[in-house]
């Protein structure tokens, strides 16, 4: 089509995007993890202002190249943060298993990519000795390849 401006999603650009969008997208349907969380589901980029736990925070992630063959592949590590009630680290691990119950192995459809795997490597439990604020971190792993390369 001659004269029109072609716009672009740039979440498909973006392989780190397009996986968290899709992760966040999948454990948005879980009623059983809104249970867990009080009642909503609540994932966020930073940490939200006055909310009261539990919820959970993207966390690290690196991306790391691993084309082969002429696909263009991408190696991820990223983290999922659930903070705990008060008193009860519990709660935020009964959030975090829940996720990676959810994402082991999960079939997600990530825009101008496709998902090769996604797994769970660790998930800890630490209280920050300032403040006594427990918390669960569950550390992914997955490999992802772009789509119409």
């Amino acid at each position: 089509m001659t004269g029109s401006t072609q716009t672009t999603d740039p979440v498909s650009k973006s392989p780190l995007l397009a996986l968290r969008g899709a992760i966040l997208a999948h454990l948005a349907t879980d009623a059983v993890l809104a249970r867990r969380m009080g009642g909503t589901f609540r994932l966020y980029d930073e940490p939200p202002h006055g909310a009261a736990p539990v919820y959970a925070l993207f966390g690290d992630a690196e991306i790391r190249d691993e084309s082969v063959d002429g696909a263009r592949r991408h190696a991820h590590g990223l983290s999922l943060i659930v903070f705990a009630k008060p008193g009860s680290t519990r709660s935020a691990l009964d959030a975090a298993e829940r996720m990676a119950d959810l994402l082991t192995d999960a079939a997600l459809t990530l825009p101008g990519h496709a998902l090769v795997i996604l797994r769970v490597q660790a998930l800890a439990v630490r209280r920050d000795p300032a403040t006594g604020e427990a918390r669960a971190t569950l550390t992914l792993q997955a490999l992802t390849e772009a789509l119409g390369t």
